[in-house]
């Protein structure tokens, strides 16, 4: 079923931290220039890092103002607070916004997101062109579903909202399950043997309507993605879940907080004291922003474990206040006294 001219199509990308949502939406956000979009960010912390990833993107049909971030939590969990909320504010939006692109949560199931497409309040003004769920090629590559699946712990148990604890292998099922096209990232990274062994631990659970897209890093071509008018809402009681009938569940707790730091001279040695301060305090996740000194670019940092990346993202913008700020995740009882001075030593 094809949508109607009136309502704004929405894509969905979903998929596990690490994936590759965020850089898969920048290079969409690209080579969209010119086509008025907006962007639902869904993640939860006190720095919202892929939000300011994608408003970085300096895209004059995308301006930071249609860039909604949604930090109470995993989406499909707190839909009914937040969705139509975010909905409603991007639609009031002049001129009119003709595309919504929604990154859920690494953990997201995207069958309840979908559902509320149906709602009365907002089923005749938007509908989902499609389902997109990116997959790790790479950790699919070696039989797993993710690289770290402590950062996946830790996010889920950093979530209040969360109601669905499962195997993350289950969550994965899921994402496929509801997806129309699988996006299979980190291609550069394979061989052709890889390649295929993470086609077909996909094609496990892979929807016989459904189609695995290779992407390199992170680049392909939206006409794949984007205009499909699928109508997914119209037809996602067909696509069956690990979730259909299970009730609320708990989870572990997790720590997390912000560590504020001054500019910093040298990068390499902060990627050091974070690689040695993850190694030593149990931390899992590290990722934020940072003013280096007498440098006009902001230095964005991401680590998973003791695996440190970090390069300039963008410059400064004038006016903007230069912060160095750093999300720590970590399991329950981390010591963020100690933790503070060891990233600000």
């Amino acid at each position: 079923m094809m949508t109607t001219l009136e309502r704004v199509p929405c894509t969905i990308v979903t998929g596990f931290l690490g994936a590759g949502k965020t850089t898969l939406l920048r290079g969409l956000l690209e080579k969209l220039d010119g086509k008025r979009l907006a962007i639902i960010v869904n993640e939860f912390g006190d720095v919202g890092i892929d939000g300011d990833i994608l408003k970085g993107c300096g895209i004059e049909s995308c301006p930071e103002e249609n860039i909604v971030e949604l930090a109470n939590g995993c989406i499909c969990c707190t839909v009914a607070d937040d969705f139509q909320p975010a909905i409603e504010e991007i639609l009031s939006r002049q001129p009119r916004v003709e595309h919504i692109l929604i990154e859920t949560s690494g953990l997201a199931l995207p069958k309840p997101l979908v559902q509320a497409f149906q709602w009365p309040a907002i089923k005749s003004r938007v509908t989902v062109d499609a389902v997109v769920a990116v997959a790790d090629g790479a950790a699919l590559a070696e039989g797993m579903v993710s690289h770290d699946m402590d950062a996946l712990a830790a996010q889920r148990a950093n979530d209040e909202a969360l109601d669905h604890d499962d195997p993350v292998e289950e969550v994965f099922e899921d994402q496929i399950a509801c997806a129309d096209l699988i996006v299979l990232t980190k291609a550069d990274l394979l061989d052709a043997e890889g390649l295929e062994r993470a086609k077909a631990h996909i094609g496990e659970h892979l929807p016989k309507a459904a189609k695995i897209v290779v992407a390199s890093h992170g680049q392909i071509d939206p006409a794949v993605l984007i205009g499909l008018g699928l109508a997914v809402e119209n037809d996602i009681e067909n696509r069956h879940t690990h979730h259909d009938e299970e009730e609320d569940h708990d989870h572990d707790e997790f720590d997390s907080f912000v560590v504020e730091l001054g500019a910093v001279s040298d990068p390499e040695a902060l990627a050091e004291r974070i690689a040695q301060t993850a190694a030593s305090e149990n931390v899992l996740r590290i990722k934020g922003f940072v003013e280096v000194s007498s440098k006009p670019m902001r230095l964005q940092v991401q680590a998973v474990g003791a695996r440190v990346n970090h390069y300039f993202d963008r410059p400064w913008a004038a006016g903007e206040v230069r912060r160095s700020a750093l999300v720590v995740i970590g399991e329950k009882g981390l010591n963020r006294e100690k933790i503070e001075q060891m990233l600000a030593a």
